[in-house]
Formats: structure tokens, sequence, C-alpha cells
């Protein structure tokens, strides 16, 4: 762990002789056992560089005279956050002690276990932040990254860029739990690096049950694999209360969460993420953030201190005010004769299109077109989404009923050329529209670009 050849720094690591290096020691944290999960550009990172404050500044507080910051003060009033963000300086690379502890008291609710916000937590630009610096931190050019298929597009695009070898593992929605072979997940976790996923999926919607987490956390020590684990969705589950992975067994050997307030509090804007896990874990992901995309803005992360401290006593109404969303795009679906598996949490419906003579792509495009409704082509999720589109249910009610009013038009017209456009639909609106006692006054949460 010495200025040394590459290939001599990662025997040392298998030899177990890095633990005696004084860098080794510096790099994880005191945790050489970790080590071997990093990736080449983190053991090559300066590490006595990125940890000095000379290169990355610590927060100055707003009792400093600060005269290094080279950022020019100006009177506009164009940030309502501006004087206040001033006066704290730059932030903390790592993220606002306030942010941090709000998201550790987050998970200590959900999960009934303390952490600690210095080292366990690392605040990102958005999640697509955590993912990335987590994936510069312990992937390899060449390396195997399992994903479920289908999942979020930005896993597989984020594992391609760094050139890793995608295993899919094939998924099917049953009565809105995600079912997978056994045989096929533990064939592609043998000799993989790492595995990402989300519970509810993207775009299925469908949820991961206990005992789907023990045999995935069981395969995943077997084989010495990390498990990165999006919680965007995570309080989306319709049947089963939010609860966080962070409390599988093992989860403080290689699970690592992510989160944001993007989808749950709607606030994609602020582009304010995390990353939570084992602390030697963390900081391999602190050194990447710190080479590619420090200090989130100050003035960001005071707002997402303050939305993760408020009470969420109503959001058990918005849950509700979804599940019946939900299912109302499953019947209105089905009521045109696609065969839509209904999801057990999340904010979109997963639906096949093939049964139409079309994949997904041209269905997407067509509607666009002579519809101007717009759905996810399938295809961008993984290798079985070539013949499905992704449906999202996070809108207001009125667009949404109206753009399945011209879905249905539209699908009519594939199977029937010669069936009228979209007036004749559009009259029968009143026909489908959603239970008012559902949807009254729903609270909107964000579309999701991923």
């Amino acid at each position: 762990m010495m200025a040394m050849p590459l290939w001599l720094t990662k025997l040392l690591i298998r030899t177990r002789l890095a633990r005696f290096s004084r860098r080794a020691q510096r790099l994880t944290d005191g945790g050489t056992q970790f080590l071997r999960y990093y990736s080449d550009r983190v053991l090559c990172s300066p590490v006595e560089e990125l940890l000095d404050a000379a290169y990355v500044p610590d927060s100055t507080g707003p009792d400093v005279l600060d005269l290094n910051t080279a950022v020019l003060r100006s009177d506009s009033g164009i940030s309502l956050g501006r004087f206040t963000a001033d006066r704290r300086g730059n932030p903390p690379a790592n993220g606002l002690p306030e942010l941090r502890q709000a998201i550790g008291e987050r998970y200590t609710r959900i999960n009934g276990r303390s952490l600690d916000p210095e080292s366990q937590i690392l605040v990102t630009h958005g999640a697509s932040g955590a993912l990335a610096a987590a994936l510069d931190a312990f992937l390899n050019p060449g390396q195997g990254i399992v994903l479920f298929d289908p999942s979020s597009p930005l896993f597989a695009l984020g594992a391609k860029s760094r050139r890793a070898r995608v295993r899919w593992v094939p998924t099917w929605n049953e009565d809105g739990r995600c079912r997978y072979l056994a045989t096929s997940f533990e064939k592609a976790m043998r000799g993989a690096r790492m595995l990402i996923l989300s519970d509810p999926v993207n775009p299925t919607g469908g949820v991961l049950t206990d005992e789907d987490w023990d045999h995935i956390t069981w395969i995943a020590g077997a084989y010495g694999v990390i498990v990165l684990i999006d919680e965007s969705f995570a309080r989306f589950r319709f049947r089963d209360p939010h609860r966080s992975m962070a409390r599988l067994a093992g989860a403080e050997h290689r699970v690592l969460i992510v989160g944001s307030v993007t989808q749950e509090f709607g606030l994609g804007s602020l582009r304010v993420g995390w990353i939570r896990g084992p602390r030697h874990l963390v900081r391999a992901c602190a050194l990447t953030a710190n080479l590619n995309a420090p200090y989130v803005p100050t003035v960001c992360q005071q707002a997402a201190a303050r939305v993760l401290s408020e009470s969420s006593d109503g959001f058990s109404t918005t849950l509700d005010r979804l599940q019946g969303k939900s299912n109302f795009v499953v019947e209105r679906c089905r009521a045109m004769g696609l065969e839509v598996a209904a999801p057990g949490g999340g904010l979109f419906v997963w639906v096949p299109v093939a049964s139409l003579g079309v994949d997904g792509r041209t269905f997407a495009k067509r509607l666009y077109q002579e519809e101007h409704v717009q759905v996810g082509p399938g295809y961008a999720f993984g290798p079985s989404g070539t013949e499905h589109v992704r449906i999202s249910v996070a809108g207001d009610d009125g667009r949404l009923r109206v753009g399945l009013t011209r879905i249905a038009a539209f699908v009519a017209r594939i199977r029937n050329p010669n069936t009228p456009g979209t007036d004749s639909a559009s009259c029968k609106q009143e026909q489908h529209e959603i239970p008012t006692e559902t949807c009254t006054h729903l609270i909107r949460p964000s579309f999701s670009r991923v």
C-alpha cells in the first residue's frame, strides 16, 4: 500500500500483509480487511492529499474569517439561501452535520438501531451521485456486477461506463412480489464484485420478502459480494411497512444503502442523496466522491435536513392514494386486454405489449406521435423489457385519467386499424374516473427519470 506498482499492492492485500502498512491503515480508517473490496482507483488514490484540508478544506463556520475561498461576494438576491450559505462557508465534504444527524435518526426510527453519522453516512449529489461514488470505489473494468432484470437503467449504464460485465438475473412479478430463481441468482453471484438492486423493484413494483433478503444476503456473504441497495422507493410499499435493509444480517460488513429526498418528498431539484453503511466502505466512497463531485450545496442540504426532520404522520394517507391509483391503472390496462401484474409498491406499472404485435420501443414511439402521451420504453430496463412499457402513477390524477383514455384508443386502433380516433373514447372519459375517495387532494410525488 506504499508507492509501489499496483500488482504488488494487490499481492500484499491477498497475503494480508497490507494490514501492516501505515498507508493501508490511513486509507481504510483501520479496516484493512475491507481492502479486498476497494477498486484500483481507490487503491491508487492520493489518500494523504484527499484527507488533507489543504486540498479539501473543512467547513469554516460562521465565526471564522475565511480568507481562502475563491468565491466572489455578490449583492444579488437571486438565491433565497445565499446569506445563510455564505455565513456557513463551504460545507464539509461528507455533508452538513445536521443533515447526517437527520439521516441517522431516520434510520434509527426505522430500524431501532443507532449509527455514527460522522463515519457511516456520506451526503452525495442525489442518489445518482451515491451510485457513481460506490461504483468508482469498488468496481474495476472486467469485474462482474449482478442486476435484476428488469431494473433501473442507471444501474446498467453506470456499470457499463466502467467497463464492468453485467450479469442479469431474470425476475417476474407474482402477486406483487418480485420472484427469481435461486439457481440463476447463485450462478450470477459467483465471482461477482457487486450486486445492485432496489425494493420495490423499479420498474415492476415487485417487492422482496424477508425470506428473499435472507437468501440474498446469505449468498452475498458466501461469495464476498458487496450489496448496494437503492431505497429511493422503499417507503412506497403497499403491503408491508418501510423497513431499511440496513438491518439485515451481515449488513455491517458488505451492505450499502442509497437514499435521497427525490421520490419520497418530491424534492428532486435539491439533488441531495446519501450512502450509509460500514464506515470502512463509506470511507472509500468518500474518497471517490471528493475526486469527482464534493460539496453538495449548503442550502440544499439545509432544506433536506429540515424535511427529513419533519413528522411523517400523514404519509399513510398518501400511500393509500398511490395504491388506489396503481390499482386503477392496472384495471384500465386489463380492460384493454393487456395482462398486467399488480405491483406491490413503487410508483410504476409495468405493462406488456407483445400481444399487440409491437415491441415496447415501437409502442412508446407511436403512442407519443399519435396521442401525445409519453411512457417509458421497457428496453432501457434490461433484456426482458423489450416487450414492455412503464407507466408512472406519480402525476396528477387528471392527466393520468386522460392519458389512459388515449392509450385505450391507441390500443384499440392497433388491434383494429379501422377504429376511430380518440374522440369517441374521450366522450366516455367520465366512466373511467379514479374514485374520488381515493385520490382527492392527492399529494403528488415527483416523477422519476430512473
